[in-house]
């Protein structure tokens, strides 16, 4: 089984009106579920993160 390594880079500064991480773009809510989910929910998320730190990088 594969590791489900997780987007975390140690930068965890959950700001903004929605709660993202300026690390890894996750939400608090998303970080403690991340062990738990399953390979395709994970491919999702890392996505879905993808999206989120351009609006990250382009909001700063």
């Amino acid at each position: 089984m594969k590791s489900k390594k997780s987007p975390c880079i140690d930068i965890c500064i959950f700001t903004g009106k929605n709660g993202w991480c300026l690390g890894c773009a996750r939400t608090k809510e998303e970080a403690s579920k991340w062990k738990k989910l399953k390979p395709y929910d994970i491919k999702i998320m890392h996505k879905i993160l993808q999206r989120r730190m351009k609006i990250i990088k382009n909001s700063s």
